[in-house]
């Protein structure tokens, strides 16, 4: 598929159904792919992080997830057609998958709540087959036992879509690093979507994710933990709209 720049990366310009679309015709071809979703966070740790710009570039398709991603594309001339997060595609790509037959796995988030993810979406998709869940042990990433054990684990369930929930940019380094190694066809990167899935999040009302405003919601459930991202890290994007306004 094709890319069209934004800021410190490039990214599709699908909408929602284009973008599914475009990961059963992977599934179709069994080619092994990964997708990550940026926002305004990952484009700034993209732009201190080589590695990580190499591995956003390399994906097969990347999502713009973020209203402020979609203003600034619109302002700099490369207007994107929607903002696709992996928390509303992951679910989209469960309800295709439950009618068409596609298999899942779920990896990452806390012991137990990709599980409880699985009985969700089980509850409410019959028909739908996760083939398993797994919550790797903290500092799996560097235990090479750990990386093999869970390669094999995936390669064993050889699902068609696996649901990576590691959070950024753990997970798209984890993905980029094994997904060569495990039989799994397309791997997308889904940050705090197990949460929701698992229902130990709830999701802003759509009226405020349609207005931008998905950050405050996420803030006022957990200010301590977001107040340094969102009012101090964060702000640093005006640095990189004039950096790169054309």
């Amino acid at each position: 598929m094709e890319k069209q720049p934004l800021l410190n990366t490039y990214v599709n310009n699908v909408s929602m159904m284009e973008a599914v679309h475009e990961i059963e015709r992977m599934i179709h071809e069994k080619k092994k792919s990964y997708i990550v979703a940026i926002n305004v966070d990952v484009v700034l740790k993209i732009e201190h992080d080589q590695y990580l710009k190499k591995i956003t570039d390399d994906a097969d398709m990347v999502l713009v997830d973020g209203q402020p991603l979609v203003w600034i594309s619109k302002w700099h001339k490369h207007p994107v057609k929607a903002r696709i997060s992996g928390s509303d595609l992951v679910p989209k790509m469960c309800e295709v998958a439950a009618e068409k037959g596609y298999t899942i796995y779920i990896i990452g988030g806390k012991e137990g709540i990709a599980e409880k993810a699985k009985k969700n979406l089980e509850g409410k998709l019959p028909g739908i087959k996760i083939l398993g869940t797994y919550a790797p042990p903290f500092g799996f990433e560097k235990n090479q036992k750990e990386l093999d054990k869970i390669n094999a684990m995936i390669t064993a369930a050889h699902p068609d879509i696996l649901i990576v929930c590691f959070g950024c940019p753990k997970q798209e380094k984890w993905i980029f690093e094994n997904y060569q190694k495990y039989d799994a066809t397309v791997s997308i990167c889904a940050g705090a979507t197990v949460d929701f899935l698992a229902g130990n999040i709830d999701r802003a009302p759509r009226w405020m994710s349609d207005h931008g405003l998905e950050w405050f919601y996420r803030f006022t459930r957990e200010p301590k933990r977001l107040f340094k991202r969102y009012f101090v890290d964060d702000v640093e994007i005006f640095k990189l709209v004039r950096k790169y306004k054309k």
